[in-house]
């Protein structure tokens, strides 16, 4: 059984995304493998309107999900941290529910911390920390940049080791 998780980094000006191949032997529980099948980054200009930013957005998470054909979709929740920054993300948050809902594709969210968990064992793991894990769970000689990129990756594989 293959299975396509597409992971997404929510932001405005950046959205992150990271897209992983999971294998599983259904005769075989254990017999699991997964792989990265690609990694990037949604980007649009701070010198953009509002509308056209959000709309840059739908148009590419389209386009992003019809290339990428995902069996599941999985989101780094909220986190609040500055409330001028928490708006921009949340809208573009909202756009990216639209684009899932509209394709009828399902999701699951998990907040930093059980993405941090999942990867590290710590909850309260560092950045740099996660993004190794990343490195070392997909057997890349590297860690995927940008940052954006590498998170949303660890969003996937997140959503991979709870199924």
């Amino acid at each position: 059984m293959e299975k396509r998780i597409l992971g997404l980094d929510p932001g405005l000006a950046i959205l992150g995304f990271g897209v992983i191949i999971c294998k599983q032997n259904p005769a075989k529980i254990q017999d699991t493998s997964v792989q990265m099948l690609d990694f990037g980054v949604i980007s649009t200009p701070a010198s953009a309107e509002m509308g056209q930013r959000l709309c840059t957005l739908f148009d590419d998470l389209h386009t992003l999900i019809e290339e990428l054909q995902p069996d599941l979709v999985a989101i780094e929740k909220l986190f609040f941290y500055r409330m001028s920054s928490t708006i921009l993300v949340a809208q573009a948050r909202g756009v990216l529910m639209l684009v899932l809902a509209q394709r009828r594709l399902p999701y699951v969210e998990f907040t930093p911390a059980q993405i941090k968990q999942a990867l590290t064992g710590y909850g309260n793991a560092e950045k740099y920390e996660v993004q190794e894990a990343v490195a070392r769970e997909l057997d890349l000689e590297e860690i995927p940049k940008p940052d954006d990129a590498a998170d949303a990756l660890a969003v996937a594989l997140t959503a991979w080791f709870q199924i």
